[in-house]
């Protein structure tokens, strides 16, 4: 459902002009829009249809996460910035003009630069994105930046040595790497190739997680 289409000049709310950038068909996947919001241009991320449902609280959980790691971020020039939660369900971020880096023909490496030195800042400052790909990579002109941080983590310095988290800061720089590989055809040296090597507990982790999401789909997911 076109919900903020529909909410188009409705008296308190904000949204001038929406225009649906990719509709939401997973499981907890919002409708993306460009809109205007009081005369600035923005991307609303929207999770209204779950609205009265009982994955509502779900969804505002996921507003609530990724509006916190972008607040932690203001002002940094590889994350959009946050404008703030409409309604409990929706968020608003600055719109960044460019394309994604999956769509470059031919990347620069101060592309592919910047993405390690994003990823290498992140993981200084506590967090881990857990959803690098090429389409949560925009690049505009000079500028790389790094969207949908509703997966992101942050956690306190003491706890950054434990082997779940180490293990993300490897998966994260792991996909930057695939990314770069996918891009550009290079092979990596056998350094990078270990760090691209799940170890046996993670894929363990991971199938178990894609059962879950399954069976959890098929209850929830009509």
């Amino acid at each position: 459902m076109n919900t903020l289409a529909h909410a188009t000049g409705m008296p308190g709310r904000p949204f001038e002009a929406p225009v649906l950038l990719k509709e939401g068909t997973r499981l907890l996947e919002p409708d993306v829009y460009r809109a205007l919001i009081r005369g600035q241009l923005a991307v609303i991320k929207d999770y209204s249809r779950y609205r009265r449902t009982p994955l509502a609280p779900l969804a505002r959980l996921l507003v609530r996460r990724e509006a916190r790691a972008l607040g932690r971020l203001r002002g940094w020039a590889h994350a959009p910035m946050l404008l703030g939660i409409v309604g409990g369900l929706s968020l608003a971020m600055e719109f960044v003009p460019g394309e994604p880096l999956g769509a470059q023909r031919r990347p620069s490496e101060e592309t592919f630069r910047q993405l390690r030195g994003a990823v290498a800042h992140l993981h200084a400052n506590g967090i881990t994105h857990n959803d690098l790909h090429p389409a949560n990579v925009m690049v505009n002109g000079d500028r790389v930046v790094l969207l949908d941080f509703a997966s992101a983590l942050r956690v306190p310095r003491w706890m950054r040595h434990a082997p779940v988290l180490r293990e993300l800061r490897r998966s994260d720089l792991a996909n930057a790497i695939k990314i770069e590989r996918r891009l550009t055809g290079r092979t990596p040296g056998q350094f990078v190739s270990q760090v691209l090597a799940d170890p046996r507990w993670v894929t363990a982790v991971r199938d178990g997680w894609k059962r879950f999401y399954r069976g959890f789909k098929a209850t929830f997911g009509h």
